[in-house]
């Protein structure tokens, strides 16, 4: 069994009253996790609060608390492919990632993460992502490495002062002349909840997509996401008619299979650009790898 060495974090909701347990929650909040293992791990002092005390069946649930416990799963998926850390100062860590590599636990995995792998490579235990990327997508992830800097860093992020760089191959369509496309749509968790979906409503994604080359019946694009929704880049190449190659959430859902290591999904986060807010200097981090191509 594979056992998180740092606890994950959930926040108990701001709901009416009654309040349910807390057993109750973190059912309804993890569905696949049993009723009897929460149990379980609450009698086994696997779940505590903010300062780090045991929480028990009796505790009651308190709205905008937050509950830390720690991820376990019966058989985690080895992943065969290396991270490399391209930069690492007193204040951010800048590393490239493999496909089918997630950014921190989730799911089946807990120490097959490229948070887990990079505190052990380091011994960097207070490192913490600025930001996600999806399991498959390949590249750039940057971390934070001083919690007294850590907001200004974060901040690049939440105030959209940082320029992401997307590379993209998919099956090459009619282009009937036309080489780019600004796509502004609103996006929502759709169903089952790891999907996303395109709703009507206001606006909150936004990306400019460029075609670079085609060759044959595939074609090469650069994309640059305004903002960060989940998903984002796959759903809105899927809704102008060119699927990100091996993508299998976008158009249509595949059916669920083991990882095939031989076919990542084309998208890979490229470059990351910003004006570094303690120094003032410009910074540029290119990834190095490449896509099937």
């Amino acid at each position: 069994m594979g056992i998180a060495q740092h606890p994950s974090v959930v926040t108990m909701p701001n709901v009416a009253e009654p309040y349910p347990s807390l057993l109750g929650f973190l059912c309804e909040r993890f569905p696949a996790i049993p009723r009897e293992i929460w149990a379980q791990r609450i009698a086994e002092g696997k779940v505590l609060d903010e300062n780090g005390q045991r929480l028990t069946l009796e505790t009651e649930y308190v709205p905008l608390r937050r509950i830390f416990y720690f991820r376990e799963v019966l058989c985690e998926p080895h992943i065969p492919f290396a991270e490399k850390i391209l930069f690492l100062d007193h204040e951010i860590l800048v590393a490239c990632k493999p496909h089918f590599l997630p950014v921190t636990p989730g799911g089946r995995y807990v120490d097959e993460c490229l948070l887990h792998r990079l505190r052990s490579s380091t011994g960097i235990e207070d490192l913490v992502p600025l930001h996600r990327i999806d399991r498959g997508t390949a590249g750039l992830v940057l971390f934070s490495v001083n919690k007294k800097s850590r907001g200004l860093y974060a901040g690049l992020f939440l105030n959209r002062q940082i320029e992401k760089t997307y590379q993209a191959v998919a099956a090459c369509q009619p282009l009937q002349g036309r080489a780019s496309w600004n796509v502004e749509t609103r996006i929502e968790r759709g169903e089952p909840g790891f999907r996303m979906k395109t709703a009507p409503g206001r606006v909150n994604a936004s990306s400019a997509i460029k075609l670079v080359e085609v060759r044959g019946k595939l074609a090469r694009f650069t994309l640059r996401p305004y903002t960060g929704k989940t998903h984002q880049l796959r759903i809105h190449m899927s809704g102008i008619g060119f699927a990100i190659l091996n993508d299998r959430y976008y158009p249509e859902l595949l059916a669920e299979s083991a990882d095939n290591f031989a076919a990542p999904l084309q998208l890979l986060a490229q470059s990351l650009r910003f004006k570094d807010p303690l120094s003032g200097r410009d910074r540029e981090f290119s990834s190095g790898r490449e896509l099937l191509w």
